[in-house]
Parts: C-alpha cells; structure tokens; sequence
C-alpha cells in the first residue's frame, strides 16, 4: 500500500534507471512470477496456522512475533526496496502465519465465511485488472491524490482507533455491524481496491523505465501488501454482515 500511495514513486523514480540492458530490467512476466512465489509463501505458513487455530492450539507467542516481524520488513522495504529479494519472501512467510490464524478464529464464528472471502478477493483482482487492462480506470494523477487522501484518512481512524484500544475506548460504530460500521467497511474496500490501479500502473511504468531487476520483488511485495488488506477488510465486512441475520 504505502509503495504506490508514495509520491517518490513515480514515473520520475523509473526514469534515472532506465538501461539498454534487457537482462537485468524489470519485467511485467517478472512481477508476475515474483508475485507467485510470495502468494505459496503466504499461502504455505497461512496453511500451517489456520491448521493449529483450527485445532484450538494456542500460537499466540507465533502470531505476535510473525505481525511485530512482518510489520518491521514492511517498513525496511519501503525505504531499501533494493533488499526486496530476500525479505519479501520473508514478509511472505510472516504475514501467512498472521492471516491463517485470524482467518481460523473467523472460520470458527462464521462457517464458510472464509471461502467467501477469498472468492470475493480474487475477485476484485480480476475486476481491478480487467478495468486497468482496458482503461476505463487510468491512474492520473488526480486518481492519486484521491486515493491517496482517503486511504491517508483510513490509516488515520485505524492507528487512532489502535491507541484507543490500549485505554479500552473505541471509536464509536465504525467497528460495529450497524449502518455505518457496514459503510465504513464498503468505503475502505473500495479504497483498497483502487489501490491496485496504482499498484498496476507502478509495475507497467517500472517495465517501461527498465528499473532494476529487484523492483519486481518490491512491486510483488506491493501487490501482496493490497490484496491482504483487500481480503482482511472483506472478511470484517462479510462477518458484520453476518450479525445482522
């Protein structure tokens, strides 16, 4: 998320790397490859997680240290995205462990909840991609500062509502399955889901300016980044959708 919403990341960036050197470039094939490895990564320890969640065992100690760990990668990357080969794997890893386990403790509320989710993740890349593919959405750059303002906002409420916690307060409905806890949830979706364009639009413009080979690492870890937090905000959703039955 924070790689496309960053200004630096901009055609300007790609352009002082461009290079006559076809082997050592950026590729769209690349990115797409890059990404496959990291959705096995996820979906490997994701596996092993929700396995131990769905069991009732306790990973706590597991969990708490893959979110502190992966949080920690995000934050490296997102300033050495020339370290991307070796820790977004990493990242990968981490994050499976964080989402298996969240995803077993959903499951076991909210039967079949999960399969949905993931359906319904897949199935906003697909929409996201078709529309990028055949321009009807372009990320110009008043598409950008709209996205990123709002998702500015939505990280503002959700760090907020983080320091809350600690005191045992809570921003009001936001959170519940009322009204505007259900808007709230389709709002951040929908932000999620145009973050992809731009995520799109950095690996075509990475391609197009011959950055460095290790920028399709960095732009999978960015495609990994959004489609978590696209799945994580539809499983909360489905679940206050759920409590009004």
């Amino acid at each position: 998320m924070m790689r496309t919403s960053n200004p630096v990341l901009s055609k300007d960036v790609f352009s002082r790397y461009h290079s006559g050197d076809s082997v050592s470039k950026m590729t769209v094939q690349g990115v797409v490859s890059k990404t496959a490895i990291l959705f096995l990564c996820v979906l490997a320890t994701a596996s092993w997680s929700w396995a131990q969640g769905s069991q009732g065992l306790s990973i706590g100690g597991w969990f708490m240290g893959a979110s502190i760990f992966g949080f920690i990668l995000a934050i490296v990357m997102a300033f050495k995205p020339q370290y991307a080969p070796v820790l977004a794997p990493a990242y990968s890893l981490c994050q499976g462990v964080t989402i298996g386990f969240i995803s077993s403790l959903f499951e076991r509320s909210y039967p079949g909840l999960v399969m949905q989710a993931v359906v319904l993740t897949f199935s906003v890349l697909g929409t996201m991609l078709f529309l990028y593919k055949a321009r009807i959405i372009q990320a110009t750059d008043r598409f950008r500062r709209i996205i990123m303002i709002g998702m500015g906002a939505i990280f503002l409420v959700y760090f907020m509502s983080m320091i809350l916690s600690f005191f045992s307060v809570q921003i009001p409905m936001i959170h519940s399955s009322g009204p505007i806890g259900i808007l709230f949830s389709f709002v951040v979706i929908g932000f999620a889901s145009f973050s992809l364009i731009m995520d799109f639009d950095f690996i075509e413009q990475g391609s197009r300016y011959g950055a460095p080979k290790y920028m399709e690492w960095y732009a999978s870890f960015g495609l990994i980044v959004t489609l978590i937090w696209i799945y994580m905000e539809i499983l909360r959703l489905l679940a206050k959708l759920s409590d009004r039955r």
